[in-house]
């Protein structure tokens, strides 16, 4: 019973459908989410993340990396290989895969990497110039611009 009803969410604001939409997705995929490949997410910095993907076998015309509507898909299909080998034992897992990820607003794919059997996919933040943290100057009467009226300016005249 862990079902929730986002209905009155939808029904009192605006523009957080989105926020509902990804419960239900959370909510529906808890004990189907796969396994393979094995992957880590990983902070670098306050705005940089990487998710580290394990794709031995892969190579890079294998895998394909989209993004779209926050949700970035990384697909690998391995080519069908003519096998003159005769396996004991095969424990590489050469199988198709698709993994997605939710991604938060204002995160980009800065750019992605393949080495040693790893797929890196390099993630940044981009926060809009609203969005960032300014400091608002606080001024007083007496920063305030001096103005003389015209009395004032007459007497000093004479």
């Amino acid at each position: 019973m862990r079902h929730f009803d986002l209905t009155p969410l939808y029904r009192s604001t605006v523009g957080f459908d989105r926020l509902g939409s990804l419960l239900d997705t959370l909510n529906t995929y808890e004990g189907d989410a796969p396994a393979y490949p094995p992957y880590n997410i990983e902070r670098v910095s306050e705005n940089d993340y990487r998710i580290s993907m394990a794709v031995a076998g892969f190579s890079d015309a294998d895998l394909e990396i989209e993004v779209k509507e926050h949700t970035l898909s990384v697909r690998g299909e391995k080519r069908v290989e003519q096998e003159n080998s005769t396996y004991l034992h095969r424990g590489i897992a050469a199988r198709s895969f698709e993994r997605r990820f939710q991604l938060a607003d204002h995160v980009v794919v800065k750019g992605a990497s393949l080495e040693n059997g790893l797929l890196h996919v390099d993630l940044e933040r981009v926060l809009p110039e609203a969005m960032k943290p300014r400091t608002i100057e606080i001024t007083t009467k007496s920063d305030a611009p001096k103005t003389i009226d015209d009395k004032t300016i007459d007497s000093q005249a004479a």
